[in-house]
């Protein structure tokens, strides 16, 4: 149902704005990595909606479900110590990938946004670039376009996006070796020559950003592949 949801992408008109709370561990002593939170980050986002909570019938199924027939908005916030203990304790699944952890919360509407996440700030959620070494055996590979300059935070959201879009293309066999992997990522950045022949493939899924935040609307920001 989930799946079919996100397949379709024929969302129905918003009367209220719901988002996923997505909530980076980035402390200020011995930060992660970056290639390493983005990783995390589309894990956790595609876990939450593949989780067995969020099936019919399951406790997480309507807040999955109504967030999804929506525009499927993420919201990246930053947490250290006390703060990522608290948000441990509100539903979600926390990814952790060499040594990068991220939570991505239950969706809810941007109105009733927990008080432990409100409270955390979206700004500052950047790290340096880094050398990001050979895929992961099992990884689904997500690109980020070169030509454009994107916060960690702002990215974190962006391979969430594709890590869900990418789901429902995936075979029952595909999913279920993906899922024993806690479906492992490959964020990486290619050459523009490289990019530009990506978008050219039939087989890739492509984010395009509505431009809320930091990029023009309609920006594809990341694909799947």
């Amino acid at each position: 149902m989930i799946l079919d949801l996100i397949a379709s992408r024929n969302y129905a008109e918003e009367t209220e704005v719901r988002a996923m709370p997505m909530v980076l561990r980035i402390e200020r002593v011995d930060p992660p990595g970056r290639t390493a939170l983005l990783e995390a980050a589309a894990a956790s986002a595609v876990a939450v909606c593949l989780d067995p909570r969020a099936d019919v019938g399951g406790e997480w199924h309507e807040a999955v479900r109504s967030w999804v027939a929506g525009r499927i908005r993420k919201v990246s916030r930053r947490a250290r110590g006390v703060q990522w203990e608290a948000v441990q304790e509100l539903p979600g699944v926390t990814i952790t990938v060499d040594g990068a952890s991220v939570r991505s919360l239950l969706p809810v509407l941007v109105t009733e946004t927990p008080r432990e996440v409100a409270k955390l700030q979206i700004s500052g959620s950047d790290l340096p670039l880094d050398e990001p070494g050979a895929v992961p055996e099992g990884a689904r590979l997500l690109y980020v376009n070169p030509r454009v300059e994107m916060s960690a935070g702002k990215l974190a959201a962006q391979v969430g996006h594709a890590s869900m879009l990418l789901a429902p293309t995936l075979s029952v066999d595909e999913l279920k070796a993906w899922t024993a992997l806690d479906f492992r990522c490959a964020v990486r950045t290619p050459s523009v020559a490289e990019w530009d022949s990506l978008l050219g493939r039939g087989d890739v899924v492509a984010v395009r950003d509505a431009g809320f935040t930091e990029v023009e609307p309609g920006t594809t920001t990341v694909i799947a592949v």
